[in-house]
Protein backbone atom coordinates (compact mmCIF):
# COMPACT_ATOMS: atom_id res chain seq x y z
CA UNK A 1 0.00 0.00 0.00
CA UNK A 2 1.17 3.23 -0.77
CA UNK A 3 1.98 6.53 1.22
CA UNK A 4 -0.96 8.48 -0.17
CA UNK A 5 -3.10 5.42 0.92
CA UNK A 6 -2.07 5.77 4.38
CA UNK A 7 -3.11 9.54 4.09
CA UNK A 8 -6.46 9.02 3.13
CA UNK A 9 -6.97 6.72 5.79
CA UNK A 10 -5.48 9.02 8.45
CA UNK A 11 -5.96 12.06 7.88
CA UNK A 12 -9.71 11.43 8.11
CA UNK A 13 -9.79 10.46 12.07
CA UNK A 14 -7.52 13.38 12.40
CA UNK A 15 -9.93 15.65 11.00
CA UNK A 16 -12.76 13.82 13.03
CA UNK A 17 -10.65 14.07 16.19
CA UNK A 18 -9.87 17.98 14.94
CA UNK A 19 -13.49 18.88 14.59
CA UNK A 20 -14.41 16.98 18.40
CA UNK A 21 -12.00 19.35 19.49
CA UNK A 22 -13.90 22.91 17.98
CA UNK A 23 -17.00 21.73 19.13
CA UNK A 24 -15.62 20.98 22.52
CA UNK A 25 -13.95 24.77 22.04
CA UNK A 26 -17.87 26.44 20.83
CA UNK A 27 -19.29 25.20 23.57
CA UNK A 28 -16.55 26.35 26.24
CA UNK A 29 -16.65 29.67 24.63
CA UNK A 30 -20.58 29.98 24.60
CA UNK A 31 -20.79 28.81 28.46
CA UNK A 32 -17.97 31.99 29.01
CA UNK A 33 -20.33 34.49 27.47
CA UNK A 34 -23.46 33.24 29.06
CA UNK A 35 -21.89 33.54 32.19
CA UNK A 36 -21.61 37.21 31.70
CA UNK A 37 -18.12 38.59 31.30
CA UNK A 38 -16.10 35.62 33.30
CA UNK A 39 -12.71 36.00 33.57
CA UNK A 40 -10.04 32.98 31.57
CA UNK A 41 -9.11 30.94 34.11
CA UNK A 42 -4.87 31.05 34.50
CA UNK A 43 -3.02 28.53 31.67
CA UNK A 44 -5.95 29.12 29.14
CA UNK A 45 -5.60 30.58 25.92
CA UNK A 46 -7.11 31.58 22.51
CA UNK A 47 -6.84 27.48 21.89
CA UNK A 48 -8.70 26.83 25.05
CA UNK A 49 -7.32 25.33 28.57
CA UNK A 50 -4.35 23.35 28.92
CA UNK A 51 -6.29 19.86 29.14
CA UNK A 52 -7.53 20.70 25.78
CA UNK A 53 -4.28 21.05 23.97
CA UNK A 54 -3.17 17.75 25.83
CA UNK A 55 -5.99 16.20 24.11
CA UNK A 56 -5.23 17.77 20.50
CA UNK A 57 -1.20 16.49 21.02
CA UNK A 58 -2.18 13.17 22.03
CA UNK A 59 -4.44 12.99 18.81
CA UNK A 60 -1.73 13.68 16.59
CA UNK A 61 0.62 11.44 18.57
CA UNK A 62 -1.77 8.71 18.00
CA UNK A 63 -1.67 9.10 14.41
CA UNK A 64 2.49 9.06 14.09
CA UNK A 65 1.43 5.71 16.12
CA UNK A 66 -0.71 4.40 13.59
CA UNK A 67 1.66 5.40 10.75
CA UNK A 68 4.44 3.13 12.33
CA UNK A 69 2.86 0.10 12.74
CA UNK A 70 1.39 0.49 9.09
CA UNK A 71 5.35 0.52 8.20
CA UNK A 72 5.41 -3.03 10.83
CA UNK A 73 2.80 -5.40 10.25
CA UNK A 74 -0.89 -3.35 10.88
CA UNK A 75 -3.00 -1.11 8.86
CA UNK A 76 -4.81 1.96 9.92
CA UNK A 77 -8.36 2.40 9.98
CA UNK A 78 -10.15 5.84 10.74
CA UNK A 79 -13.29 4.43 13.59
CA UNK A 80 -16.70 5.53 12.20
CA UNK A 81 -19.13 6.86 14.60
CA UNK A 82 -21.78 5.00 16.46
CA UNK A 83 -25.35 5.00 14.70
CA UNK A 84 -26.68 6.29 17.63
CA UNK A 85 -24.39 8.34 18.67
CA UNK A 86 -24.15 12.80 18.59
CA UNK A 87 -24.24 14.08 15.25
CA UNK A 88 -21.62 16.83 15.36
CA UNK A 89 -22.18 19.76 13.50
CA UNK A 90 -20.33 23.30 12.46
CA UNK A 91 -20.11 25.68 15.09
CA UNK A 92 -22.75 28.62 14.75
CA UNK A 93 -21.38 31.96 15.22
CA UNK A 94 -23.04 33.99 17.91
CA UNK A 95 -22.85 37.77 18.34
CA UNK A 96 -22.85 39.24 21.37
CA UNK A 97 -25.84 39.52 23.79
CA UNK A 98 -27.33 43.73 23.74
CA UNK A 99 -26.75 46.23 26.46
CA UNK A 100 -30.83 45.23 26.56
CA UNK A 101 -30.59 42.00 26.70
CA UNK A 102 -27.94 41.65 29.13
CA UNK A 103 -29.78 43.41 30.98
CA UNK A 104 -32.65 41.07 31.10
CA UNK A 105 -30.67 37.71 31.59
CA UNK A 106 -29.34 40.12 35.09
CA UNK A 107 -32.41 40.85 36.40
CA UNK A 108 -36.12 39.65 36.67
CA UNK A 109 -36.76 43.35 38.05
CA UNK A 110 -35.52 44.84 35.05
CA UNK A 111 -37.81 42.80 32.72
CA UNK A 112 -40.75 43.41 34.99
CA UNK A 113 -40.49 47.14 34.91
CA UNK A 114 -40.06 47.13 30.85
CA UNK A 115 -42.75 44.42 30.26
CA UNK A 116 -45.07 46.46 32.46
CA UNK A 117 -44.04 49.96 29.65
CA UNK A 118 -44.41 47.42 26.36
CA UNK A 119 -47.53 45.61 27.41
CA UNK A 120 -49.86 47.86 29.62
CA UNK A 121 -53.01 45.67 30.69
CA UNK A 122 -54.54 44.02 33.55
CA UNK A 123 -53.57 40.94 35.28
CA UNK A 124 -56.20 39.22 37.59
CA UNK A 125 -57.06 36.18 39.72
CA UNK A 126 -59.13 34.91 42.49
CA UNK A 127 -62.91 33.67 42.52
CA UNK A 128 -64.43 33.29 38.97
CA UNK A 129 -67.78 31.97 39.96
CA UNK A 130 -68.91 35.64 38.55
CA UNK A 131 -66.80 35.89 35.82
CA UNK A 132 -65.10 39.09 36.43
CA UNK A 133 -60.90 37.40 37.17
CA UNK A 134 -61.76 35.68 33.61
CA UNK A 135 -65.22 37.12 31.61
CA UNK A 136 -64.02 34.03 28.76
CA UNK A 137 -63.93 31.48 30.82
CA UNK A 138 -65.97 28.92 32.87
CA UNK A 139 -63.31 28.39 35.15
CA UNK A 140 -64.34 28.58 38.77
CA UNK A 141 -60.86 29.70 40.07
CA UNK A 142 -58.30 31.31 38.50
CA UNK A 143 -54.94 30.18 40.45
CA UNK A 144 -52.05 32.74 39.20
CA UNK A 145 -52.07 35.93 37.66
CA UNK A 146 -53.70 36.09 34.10
CA UNK A 147 -54.21 38.76 31.84
CA UNK A 148 -57.45 39.90 30.63
CA UNK A 149 -57.23 40.17 26.78
CA UNK A 150 -59.72 43.09 26.47
CA UNK A 151 -57.35 45.37 28.64
CA UNK A 152 -54.10 45.29 26.61
CA UNK A 153 -52.78 48.10 25.59
CA UNK A 154 -55.29 50.02 27.65
CA UNK A 155 -54.56 52.39 30.61
CA UNK A 156 -56.88 52.91 33.16
CA UNK A 157 -58.30 55.40 35.65
CA UNK A 158 -59.66 52.46 38.54
CA UNK A 159 -60.41 49.29 38.93
CA UNK A 160 -62.81 47.76 41.46
CA UNK A 161 -63.77 44.22 41.55
CA UNK A 162 -66.98 42.40 43.27
CA UNK A 163 -66.74 38.33 43.15
CA UNK A 164 -70.00 39.16 40.70
CA UNK A 165 -68.89 42.32 38.69
CA UNK A 166 -66.06 44.41 37.96
CA UNK A 167 -66.08 48.33 37.01
CA UNK A 168 -62.96 50.17 35.63
CA UNK A 169 -62.45 53.65 34.50
CA UNK A 170 -60.95 53.80 31.00
CA UNK A 171 -58.10 56.88 30.60
CA UNK A 172 -60.56 58.85 28.41
CA UNK A 173 -63.02 59.09 31.79
CA UNK A 174 -65.65 56.23 30.37
CA UNK A 175 -67.19 53.31 33.16
CA UNK A 176 -66.72 49.96 31.53
CA UNK A 177 -68.59 46.79 33.50
CA UNK A 178 -68.51 43.04 33.13
CA UNK A 179 -69.42 39.87 35.38
CA UNK A 180 -72.40 37.90 35.42
CA UNK A 181 -73.88 40.48 38.07
CA UNK A 182 -73.93 43.15 34.77
CA UNK A 183 -74.92 40.73 32.45
CA UNK A 184 -74.91 36.93 32.40
CA UNK A 185 -73.77 36.78 28.79
CA UNK A 186 -71.33 39.37 28.67
CA UNK A 187 -67.90 37.56 27.85
CA UNK A 188 -66.18 40.76 27.48
CA UNK A 189 -66.33 44.64 29.66
CA UNK A 190 -68.26 46.92 28.17
CA UNK A 191 -68.88 50.71 28.28
CA UNK A 192 -71.75 52.17 30.40
CA UNK A 193 -71.81 55.56 31.84
CA UNK A 194 -69.70 57.55 29.11
CA UNK A 195 -68.64 61.15 28.76
CA UNK A 196 -68.83 61.90 32.06
CA UNK A 197 -64.43 62.36 32.69
CA UNK A 198 -64.28 59.92 35.94
CA UNK A 199 -61.66 60.03 37.87
CA UNK A 200 -62.39 57.10 40.48
CA UNK A 201 -65.22 54.62 42.10
CA UNK A 202 -66.09 52.08 44.62
CA UNK A 203 -68.56 49.67 44.50
CA UNK A 204 -71.37 48.63 47.06
CA UNK A 205 -73.05 45.62 46.88
CA UNK A 206 -75.40 45.99 44.04
CA UNK A 207 -74.41 49.81 42.69
CA UNK A 208 -71.18 51.80 41.59
CA UNK A 209 -70.68 55.11 42.71
CA UNK A 210 -68.34 56.38 40.27
CA UNK A 211 -66.55 60.16 41.06
CA UNK A 212 -66.18 62.75 37.90
CA UNK A 213 -63.61 65.60 38.00
CA UNK A 214 -65.40 68.11 38.18
CA UNK A 215 -66.81 66.78 41.56
CA UNK A 216 -70.02 65.11 40.45
CA UNK A 217 -71.02 61.86 42.18
CA UNK A 218 -72.65 59.49 39.85
CA UNK A 219 -74.94 56.14 40.98
CA UNK A 220 -76.06 53.23 38.88
CA UNK A 221 -76.49 49.78 39.82
CA UNK A 222 -74.18 47.70 38.55
CA UNK A 223 -76.80 45.26 36.71
CA UNK A 224 -77.38 45.96 32.92
CA UNK A 225 -80.69 45.31 33.08
CA UNK A 226 -81.75 48.07 36.06
CA UNK A 227 -79.51 50.53 34.27
CA UNK A 228 -81.97 49.96 30.78
CA UNK A 229 -85.55 49.85 33.04
CA UNK A 230 -84.86 52.52 35.57
CA UNK A 231 -85.25 56.77 34.87
CA UNK A 232 -82.83 58.00 32.62
CA UNK A 233 -82.31 61.50 32.90
CA UNK A 234 -81.98 64.57 30.87
CA UNK A 235 -78.52 65.99 30.52
CA UNK A 236 -77.81 68.87 28.64
CA UNK A 237 -75.06 68.76 25.62
CA UNK A 238 -72.55 71.54 24.49
CA UNK A 239 -75.08 73.21 22.09
CA UNK A 240 -77.15 75.68 23.52
CA UNK A 241 -80.67 75.19 24.92
CA UNK A 242 -80.05 71.34 23.61
CA UNK A 243 -80.89 68.37 26.07
CA UNK A 244 -81.03 64.37 25.42
CA UNK A 245 -82.14 61.45 27.81
CA UNK A 246 -79.00 59.88 29.07
CA UNK A 247 -78.71 56.33 27.82
CA UNK A 248 -78.20 54.27 31.36
CA UNK A 249 -80.18 55.15 34.46
CA UNK A 250 -78.20 56.70 36.95
CA UNK A 251 -78.96 59.28 40.32
CA UNK A 252 -76.84 62.21 41.42
CA UNK A 253 -75.32 61.99 44.82
CA UNK A 254 -75.19 66.04 45.77
CA UNK A 255 -73.73 67.09 49.68
CA UNK A 256 -75.91 70.21 50.43
CA UNK A 257 -74.54 73.28 51.66
CA UNK A 258 -71.24 73.28 49.99
CA UNK A 259 -69.36 76.52 49.83
CA UNK A 260 -67.96 78.40 46.92
CA UNK A 261 -65.33 76.22 44.86
CA UNK A 262 -65.95 73.65 47.19
CA UNK A 263 -65.92 69.99 45.77
CA UNK A 264 -66.40 65.72 46.23
CA UNK A 265 -62.14 64.84 45.98
CA UNK A 266 -62.41 61.53 47.23
CA UNK A 267 -65.22 58.66 47.48
CA UNK A 268 -65.10 55.07 49.15
CA UNK A 269 -67.18 53.00 50.43
CA UNK A 270 -68.63 49.50 51.67
CA UNK A 271 -71.44 46.79 51.15
CA UNK A 272 -74.71 49.53 52.27
CA UNK A 273 -72.58 52.96 52.21
CA UNK A 274 -70.27 55.80 50.56
CA UNK A 275 -68.07 58.50 52.24
CA UNK A 276 -67.50 61.57 50.11
CA UNK A 277 -64.80 63.83 51.39
CA UNK A 278 -64.71 67.23 49.88
CA UNK A 279 -62.12 70.22 48.71
CA UNK A 280 -62.74 71.79 52.24
CA UNK A 281 -61.86 68.56 54.89
CA UNK A 282 -66.05 68.12 55.28
CA UNK A 283 -67.02 64.62 54.85
CA UNK A 284 -70.63 63.41 53.72
CA UNK A 285 -72.42 59.65 53.84
CA UNK A 286 -75.19 58.06 51.98
CA UNK A 287 -76.93 55.03 51.24
CA UNK A 288 -75.54 53.23 48.26
CA UNK A 289 -77.02 50.08 48.31
CA UNK A 290 -80.83 49.35 46.84
CA UNK A 291 -81.03 46.16 48.84
CA UNK A 292 -80.05 47.40 52.28
CA UNK A 293 -80.55 50.63 54.53
CA UNK A 294 -77.11 51.11 56.29
CA UNK A 295 -78.07 49.93 59.76
CA UNK A 296 -74.78 49.63 61.76
CA UNK A 297 -73.63 53.03 62.73
CA UNK A 298 -71.40 53.35 59.38
CA UNK A 299 -72.52 56.60 58.37
CA UNK A 300 -71.41 58.30 61.43
CA UNK A 301 -75.06 60.36 62.06
CA UNK A 302 -76.53 59.26 65.62
CA UNK A 303 -79.34 58.01 65.60
CA UNK A 304 -80.33 57.61 61.79
CA UNK A 305 -81.85 54.22 61.04
CA UNK A 306 -84.35 53.57 57.78
CA UNK A 307 -87.04 55.25 59.86
CA UNK A 308 -85.33 58.06 61.32
CA UNK A 309 -84.02 59.34 58.00
CA UNK A 310 -85.19 62.85 56.67
CA UNK A 311 -87.51 63.36 53.99
CA UNK A 312 -86.29 63.32 50.45
CA UNK A 313 -84.13 60.58 48.64
CA UNK A 314 -83.30 57.12 50.79
CA UNK A 315 -79.80 57.75 49.02
CA UNK A 316 -79.47 61.51 50.46
CA UNK A 317 -76.02 62.35 51.21
CA UNK A 318 -75.45 63.52 55.43
CA UNK A 319 -73.11 65.93 56.63
CA UNK A 320 -70.95 64.08 59.52
CA UNK A 321 -71.92 67.18 61.88
CA UNK A 322 -69.39 65.41 64.38
CA UNK A 323 -66.39 66.14 62.56
CA UNK A 324 -67.03 69.99 61.82
CA UNK A 325 -63.51 71.45 62.97
CA UNK A 326 -61.72 68.64 61.84
CA UNK A 327 -60.15 69.34 58.76
CA UNK A 328 -60.71 65.36 57.01
CA UNK A 329 -57.46 64.58 54.46
CA UNK A 330 -58.15 60.50 54.37
CA UNK A 331 -61.00 58.55 54.74
CA UNK A 332 -61.61 54.19 54.30
CA UNK A 333 -64.30 52.10 54.70
CA UNK A 334 -64.92 48.35 55.15
CA UNK A 335 -67.89 46.50 54.42
CA UNK A 336 -69.93 47.97 57.75
CA UNK A 337 -67.37 50.54 58.98
CA UNK A 338 -65.85 53.66 58.34
CA UNK A 339 -62.14 55.86 58.63
CA UNK A 340 -61.24 59.00 58.85
CA UNK A 341 -57.62 60.78 59.27
CA UNK A 342 -57.60 64.57 59.94
CA UNK A 343 -54.59 66.81 58.91
CA UNK A 344 -52.91 66.85 61.77
CA UNK A 345 -53.18 62.79 61.96
CA UNK A 346 -56.09 61.98 64.47
CA UNK A 347 -58.00 59.01 63.33
CA UNK A 348 -61.71 58.60 63.92
CA UNK A 349 -63.49 55.42 63.70
CA UNK A 350 -67.63 54.47 63.32
CA UNK A 351 -69.89 51.94 62.51
CA UNK A 352 -69.99 47.84 63.42
CA UNK A 353 -67.07 46.83 65.79
CA UNK A 354 -68.65 43.34 66.65
CA UNK A 355 -64.83 42.53 65.51
CA UNK A 356 -62.81 44.83 66.40
CA UNK A 357 -62.43 46.59 62.81
CA UNK A 358 -62.97 50.42 64.72
CA UNK A 359 -59.63 49.26 67.06
CA UNK A 360 -61.84 49.82 70.32
CA UNK A 361 -62.18 46.66 72.37
CA UNK A 362 -64.85 44.12 72.12
CA UNK A 363 -67.65 45.04 73.50
CA UNK A 364 -70.73 42.77 73.79
CA UNK A 365 -73.42 45.29 75.28
CA UNK A 366 -72.37 47.88 72.17
CA UNK A 367 -70.93 46.19 68.82
CA UNK A 368 -71.32 49.40 66.81
CA UNK A 369 -70.41 53.11 67.23
CA UNK A 370 -73.00 55.68 65.44
CA UNK A 371 -70.80 58.56 65.94
CA UNK A 372 -67.36 59.31 64.83
CA UNK A 373 -64.34 58.19 67.73
CA UNK A 374 -61.51 59.55 68.44
CA UNK A 375 -58.83 56.18 67.92
CA UNK A 376 -56.31 56.60 70.89
CA UNK A 377 -53.57 55.64 69.24
CA UNK A 378 -50.81 57.19 71.55
CA UNK A 379 -51.65 54.06 73.64
CA UNK A 380 -49.72 52.14 71.34
CA UNK A 381 -46.58 53.71 71.95
CA UNK A 382 -46.74 54.60 75.47
CA UNK A 383 -43.32 54.71 77.25
CA UNK A 384 -41.20 54.96 73.94
CA UNK A 385 -40.47 59.00 73.90
CA UNK A 386 -41.97 57.93 70.34
CA UNK A 387 -44.55 60.76 69.02
CA UNK A 388 -47.33 59.18 66.52
CA UNK A 389 -49.01 60.49 63.70
CA UNK A 390 -51.10 58.47 61.40
CA UNK A 391 -50.70 59.16 57.76
CA UNK A 392 -53.13 57.11 56.10
CA UNK A 393 -55.66 54.27 56.72
CA UNK A 394 -57.55 51.75 54.49
CA UNK A 395 -60.06 49.28 55.10
CA UNK A 396 -62.18 46.25 53.84
CA UNK A 397 -64.30 43.35 54.74
CA UNK A 398 -63.77 43.64 58.50
CA UNK A 399 -60.40 44.57 58.82
CA UNK A 400 -58.65 48.04 59.10
CA UNK A 401 -54.98 49.18 59.11
CA UNK A 402 -53.37 52.35 60.09
CA UNK A 403 -49.76 53.95 58.82
CA UNK A 404 -48.28 55.89 61.42
CA UNK A 405 -45.17 57.43 61.35
CA UNK A 406 -43.43 57.58 65.06
CA UNK A 407 -40.76 60.71 65.76
CA UNK A 408 -38.66 59.87 68.78
CA UNK A 409 -38.54 62.83 71.12
CA UNK A 410 -36.46 63.83 74.28
CA UNK A 411 -37.98 62.22 77.32
CA UNK A 412 -38.72 63.83 80.86
CA UNK A 413 -35.09 64.23 82.51
CA UNK A 414 -33.16 63.47 79.40
CA UNK A 415 -30.21 65.35 78.26
CA UNK A 416 -30.37 66.89 74.77
CA UNK A 417 -27.40 66.84 74.21
CA UNK A 418 -26.16 63.17 75.15
CA UNK A 419 -29.16 61.93 73.12
CA UNK A 420 -28.64 60.40 69.74
CA UNK A 421 -31.52 59.89 67.13
CA UNK A 422 -33.79 62.88 68.09
CA UNK A 423 -36.08 63.59 65.38
CA UNK A 424 -35.64 60.03 63.99
CA UNK A 425 -38.84 58.95 62.22
CA UNK A 426 -39.85 54.93 62.14
CA UNK A 427 -42.45 53.90 60.21
CA UNK A 428 -45.21 51.69 61.48
CA UNK A 429 -48.57 49.82 60.54
CA UNK A 430 -50.76 48.39 62.57
CA UNK A 431 -53.86 46.40 62.12
CA UNK A 432 -57.26 45.56 63.70
CA UNK A 433 -60.56 43.48 63.10
CA UNK A 434 -60.86 39.56 62.18
CA UNK A 435 -57.66 37.36 61.84
CA UNK A 436 -58.99 34.32 61.33
CA UNK A 437 -58.09 33.88 57.91
CA UNK A 438 -54.59 35.74 58.52
CA UNK A 439 -55.98 39.21 57.25
CA UNK A 440 -54.48 41.16 60.13
CA UNK A 441 -50.83 40.28 58.92
CA UNK A 442 -49.27 39.70 62.17
CA UNK A 443 -48.41 36.17 62.26
CA UNK A 444 -51.25 35.29 64.63
CA UNK A 445 -54.66 33.76 63.59
CA UNK A 446 -56.82 35.79 66.14
CA UNK A 447 -60.78 36.08 65.82
CA UNK A 448 -61.33 39.30 66.95
CA UNK A 449 -58.46 42.05 67.40
CA UNK A 450 -59.70 44.88 68.69
CA UNK A 451 -56.55 46.73 70.19
CA UNK A 452 -54.42 47.64 67.13
CA UNK A 453 -52.06 45.41 66.62
CA UNK A 454 -48.20 46.13 64.90
CA UNK A 455 -47.60 44.42 61.27
CA UNK A 456 -44.07 43.33 62.57
CA UNK A 457 -43.42 42.46 58.82
CA UNK A 458 -44.18 46.38 57.53
CA UNK A 459 -42.92 47.87 60.77
CA UNK A 460 -39.43 49.47 61.65
CA UNK A 461 -37.95 49.07 58.02
CA UNK A 462 -34.82 51.21 57.39
CA UNK A 463 -32.89 51.18 53.90
CA UNK A 464 -30.02 53.21 52.72
CA UNK A 465 -30.49 55.98 50.16
CA UNK A 466 -27.94 56.23 47.62
CA UNK A 467 -29.07 60.25 46.56
CA UNK A 468 -29.05 61.48 50.26
CA UNK A 469 -26.65 59.32 51.74
CA UNK A 470 -28.50 58.35 54.97
CA UNK A 471 -30.71 55.75 56.02
CA UNK A 472 -34.91 56.72 55.42
CA UNK A 473 -37.51 54.66 56.46
CA UNK A 474 -39.51 52.43 54.52
CA UNK A 475 -43.27 53.64 54.75
CA UNK A 476 -45.95 51.93 52.22
CA UNK A 477 -46.98 53.90 49.60
CA UNK A 478 -50.35 52.11 49.55
CA UNK A 479 -52.57 49.43 51.31
CA UNK A 480 -55.13 47.59 49.32
CA UNK A 481 -57.85 45.59 51.10
CA UNK A 482 -60.32 43.23 50.56
CA UNK A 483 -63.47 41.21 52.03
CA UNK A 484 -60.33 38.82 53.59
CA UNK A 485 -56.92 39.51 52.03
CA UNK A 486 -54.75 42.77 51.40
CA UNK A 487 -51.79 43.90 49.78
CA UNK A 488 -49.11 46.86 50.30
CA UNK A 489 -46.84 48.19 48.11
CA UNK A 490 -43.42 49.38 49.91
CA UNK A 491 -42.45 52.59 49.07
CA UNK A 492 -38.95 51.54 49.26
CA UNK A 493 -36.19 53.75 46.81
CA UNK A 494 -37.04 52.59 43.27
CA UNK A 495 -34.60 53.37 39.77
CA UNK A 496 -36.07 53.80 36.58
CA UNK A 497 -33.05 55.23 34.76
CA UNK A 498 -31.55 53.01 32.68
CA UNK A 499 -30.79 53.69 29.52
CA UNK A 500 -28.56 53.53 25.74
CA UNK A 501 -26.25 55.65 27.63
CA UNK A 502 -25.90 53.55 30.73
CA UNK A 503 -23.74 50.70 31.47
CA UNK A 504 -25.11 47.02 30.40
CA UNK A 505 -24.97 46.11 33.90
CA UNK A 506 -27.35 49.36 35.28
CA UNK A 507 -30.95 47.50 35.47
CA UNK A 508 -34.08 49.25 36.78
CA UNK A 509 -36.41 47.81 39.60
CA UNK A 510 -39.56 48.89 41.18
CA UNK A 511 -41.44 48.81 44.30
CA UNK A 512 -42.02 45.60 46.69
CA UNK A 513 -45.50 44.16 47.20
CA UNK A 514 -46.50 41.49 49.81
CA UNK A 515 -49.63 39.78 49.90
CA UNK A 516 -51.34 38.07 53.10
CA UNK A 517 -55.28 36.64 54.42
CA UNK A 518 -57.41 34.88 52.81
CA UNK A 519 -56.92 32.55 49.85
CA UNK A 520 -59.92 30.23 49.27
CA UNK A 521 -60.35 31.97 46.34
CA UNK A 522 -56.84 31.76 45.43
CA UNK A 523 -57.15 35.73 45.71
CA UNK A 524 -53.13 35.64 46.83
CA UNK A 525 -51.81 34.55 43.42
CA UNK A 526 -49.87 31.65 44.80
CA UNK A 527 -51.39 29.33 42.61
CA UNK A 528 -52.24 27.23 46.30
CA UNK A 529 -55.16 27.91 48.41
CA UNK A 530 -53.94 27.91 51.98
CA UNK A 531 -54.29 31.36 53.85
CA UNK A 532 -51.27 32.91 54.86
CA UNK A 533 -51.08 35.45 58.29
CA UNK A 534 -47.61 36.67 57.69
CA UNK A 535 -46.93 39.34 54.22
CA UNK A 536 -44.98 37.34 51.72
CA UNK A 537 -43.89 37.60 48.38
CA UNK A 538 -45.36 36.25 44.79
CA UNK A 539 -44.03 35.08 41.30
CA UNK A 540 -43.57 37.80 38.87
CA UNK A 541 -46.51 38.50 37.10
CA UNK A 542 -45.44 37.43 33.60
CA UNK A 543 -43.40 33.94 34.92
CA UNK A 544 -43.33 32.74 31.48
CA UNK A 545 -40.78 35.71 30.19
CA UNK A 546 -38.51 35.18 33.22
CA UNK A 547 -38.42 31.21 31.46
CA UNK A 548 -37.98 32.11 27.88
CA UNK A 549 -34.76 33.88 29.46
CA UNK A 550 -33.26 30.77 31.12
CA UNK A 551 -34.13 31.94 34.39
CA UNK A 552 -34.65 28.85 36.86
CA UNK A 553 -33.98 30.51 39.98
CA UNK A 554 -37.31 32.29 41.49
CA UNK A 555 -37.57 35.90 41.58
CA UNK A 556 -40.57 38.18 43.52
CA UNK A 557 -43.13 40.81 41.94
CA UNK A 558 -42.05 44.09 42.12
CA UNK A 559 -44.63 46.77 41.04
CA UNK A 560 -43.65 49.36 38.22
CA UNK A 561 -43.88 53.16 40.26
CA UNK A 562 -44.84 56.24 38.03
CA UNK A 563 -42.70 57.13 34.70
CA UNK A 564 -43.82 59.32 32.06
CA UNK A 565 -42.65 56.60 29.17
CA UNK A 566 -43.59 56.36 25.32
CA UNK A 567 -46.73 53.81 25.13
CA UNK A 568 -47.62 53.32 21.32
CA UNK A 569 -46.04 55.90 20.07
CA UNK A 570 -47.17 58.43 22.50
CA UNK A 571 -45.62 59.67 25.83
CA UNK A 572 -47.72 59.17 28.86
CA UNK A 573 -47.44 59.48 32.33
CA UNK A 574 -48.14 55.89 34.07
CA UNK A 575 -47.68 53.42 37.23
CA UNK A 576 -48.70 49.75 38.05
CA UNK A 577 -51.40 49.70 40.79
CA UNK A 578 -52.55 46.69 42.66
CA UNK A 579 -56.65 46.35 43.89
CA UNK A 580 -57.87 43.71 45.98
CA UNK A 581 -61.23 43.31 46.05
CA UNK A 582 -63.87 40.89 47.33
CA UNK A 583 -62.14 37.22 46.71
CA UNK A 584 -60.35 38.64 43.55
CA UNK A 585 -57.37 40.62 42.72
CA UNK A 586 -55.50 42.65 39.79
CA UNK A 587 -52.76 44.56 38.95
CA UNK A 588 -53.55 47.22 36.62
CA UNK A 589 -51.74 50.03 34.69
CA UNK A 590 -52.69 52.64 35.93
CA UNK A 591 -52.56 56.92 34.21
Amino acid sequence: MSTRSLSSRVVPALRLSARRYRVTQCHHRRSLHQGSRLSRSPGTDHFGSTSQRALLLALVGGAGLYTSRWFGVREAHAEAPPADGPILEQAKKRGRASKEENRDLISSQHLQVKKSWENPGVYAWGSNSGRVAAPDSEETFIKTPRRLPYFDGLLLRDIKLDRNFGAAITEGGDLLQWGIGYATEATVPEPTLTGKNLISLTISRDRIIALAKNGSVYSLAAARDAQASGPKPWESSWIPFWSSQSKVSYRMLQPSSMSRGEKVVAVDGGLEHALLLTSKGRLFSAASSGEDFPSRGQLGVPGLTWSTRPDGPYDQCHEITTLRGFEIAKIAAGDFHSLAVDRDGRVFAFGDNSLGQLGFDYNPEALTVDAPSLLPIQKLYAGTNLLPKVTNVAAGGVNSFFTVDATRIAGQGENLSQQRGLGRVTADTFSCGQGIWGGLGNGRWTHVQGTPTKIKALSGLFEWDEAAHTAVPIRLAHISVGSTHASAVMDNVTYLDASDRSSENDTNWGADVLWWGGNEFYQLGTGRRNNVSNPMYIAPLDIDADRERGRREEHRFQITPRKTVRVQGRRVSMEQRIECGRNVSAVYSGV
